[in-house]
């Protein structure tokens, strides 16, 4: 049994460092957008190529997330992540056993 809880945990905190991560990754994105790089930048391409497919599939599914030239598509991401950590990561260290603060 304690190799189900242990990999339980492994899982989650896993999970939420990659999601932490990545909640990061969208914010660096979002206000690169206000400052125009160059788009032949390495870390910009790694950044777009990032995020891009994410935010055009939230731009396809819920259509007024671009509204009048600004794009909240990062926003709903944002929330999206936020609200897949506190409630599968919470969950999956719930049935762990173990109770994060």
């Amino acid at each position: 049994m304690f190799v189900f809880t242990n990999l339980l945990q492994a899982v989650a905190s896993v999970l939420d460092t990659l999601l932490s991560l990545y909640f990061w990754v969208v914010i660096i994105s979002a206000l690169l957008t206000w400052v125009n790089p160059d788009p032949y930048n390495p870390i910009v391409r790694i950044l777009r190529n990032l995020t891009e497919p994410v935010f055009y599939r939230i731009r396809k599914w819920i259509p007024f997330t671009y509204i009048s030239g600004i794009d909240f598509s990062p926003v709903v991401l944002l929330l999206a992540i936020q609200f897949v950590k506190i409630f599968l990561i919470r969950t999956l260290y719930q049935l762990s056993g173990v109770f994060p603060g």
